[in-house]
C-alpha cells in the first residue's frame, strides 16, 4: 500500500492545505501518487477590472386610486410616459423590463381611545395604491444622470440602483482566471520550498465560483426634477474567479 507523507503549513487567510490521502482513494477518485508524495491543495483568487460600460438599474411609479381600478388606471397612464420618457432619451426596447407589477389596498389609522388606546376592529381600507417598475439597462454612460433627471421630470417616483456592470465580461474573466492560477502555482511553490520538496505536477485544477464585488446603491424617491443635474462617477468594476488546485509534491 502506498503512504502519502501529511503537512499542515501555512495561515487560513491562504486558503491553502496539505492534505493526506489514502492511495487507494486517489486511485478510485482521481490521479495516484508516487509513493512518497504529498498531496497539497491551493485555493486562489484572481482579479482583473474594467472601466464599466453598463448601468443597470430600476424606475417606476406608485400611484393610488379610491378604488382599485382607479389605482391601476393612474398608474398605467404614469407609466406610460417614463416608458416613453426612457425612449425618447435614446434607451431601446430591449433595454426595457418590467420588473414587477403590484397592487395593494391602503389602509386607515387605527383611530384611538380617549385613553390613548387603539380602537380594536377590522382595518378600513381607505383605497388602493398600485406600482409597477422596469429595470432599465443604460449603455451610455455619460447620459446617465441625464436619463435619471429625464425620468422624475416624467413622474418616475421610485428611482433605485445604479449597478455598474462590463456587458462583455469573457476577456475580463479570461485574464482574472490566469491570475488565479498563477496566484495558486506561486503559493504552492512556497509551501514546496518551506516544506523541503518540490512540484511534481498539477492534478487537478477546478474553477468554483467568481463574482463582481457588490455596486454600492442609491434610491431616489419623490426626487425634485428642479434640483441641480444628478452626479454619477462609474469608478471600476472588478471581476474575480477562485480556482481550487491540487499539486503533487515530492521531495
Amino acid at each position: 500500500m502506498k503512504h502519502l507523507a501529511p503537512l499542515a503549513l501555512g495561515p487560513a487567510l491562504l486558503a491553502a492545505a496539505l492534505i493526506p490521502t489514502a492511495a487507494s482513494a486517489q486511485q478510485a477518485d482521481g490521479p495516484a501518487l508516487a509513493p512518497g508524495s504529498t498531496l497539497l491543495t491551493v485555493n486562489a483568487e484572481g482579479h482583473a477590472t474594467r472601466a464599466p460600460d453598463l448601468a443597470v438599474f430600476s424606475a417606476g411609479v406608485a400611484s393610488t386610486g379610491a378604488t382599485a381600478g382607479a389605482a391601476l388606471a393612474a398608474n398605467a397612464a404614469d407609466m406610460n410616459r417614463v416608458i416613453a420618457a426612457l425612449k425618447r432619451a435614446g434607451v431601446a426596447d430591449r433595454d426595457i423590463q418590467t420588473s414587477n407589477l403590484s397592487l395593494n389596498p391602503v389602509y386607515a389609522e387605527p383611530p384611538r381611545l380617549p385613553s390613548g388606546a387603539v380602537e380594536q376592529g377590522p382595518p378600513r381600507i381607505t383605497g388602493y395604491q398600485a406600482s409597477n417598475t422596469v429595470t432599465v439597462k443604460q449603455r451610455n454612460l455619460g447620459e446617465f444622470g441625464k436619463v435619471i433627471d429625464t425620468l422624475v421630470a416624467a413622474g418616475a417616483n421610485q428611482v433605485n440602483g445604479p449597478s455598474f456592470q462590463v456587458d462583455d465580461s469573457d476577456a475580463a474573466t479570461d485574464e482574472a482566471r490566469v491570475d488565479a492560477v498563477r496566484k495558486a502555482r506561486q503559493r504552492a511553490e512556497l509551501y514546496a520550498r518551506a516544506a523541503g520538496m518540490k512540484i511534481v505536477r498539477i492534478l487537478t485544477l477546478t474553477e468554483t465560483g467568481g463574482h463582481a464585488p457588490p455596486v454600492p446603491m442609491y434610491r431616489m424617491a419623490m426626487a425634485d426634477a428642479a434640483a441641480a443635474p444628478t452626479p454619477m462617477a462609474p469608478g471600476e468594476v472588478a471581476l474575480n474567479v477562485n480556482v481550487s488546485v491540487q499539486f503533487e509534491l515530492a521531495p
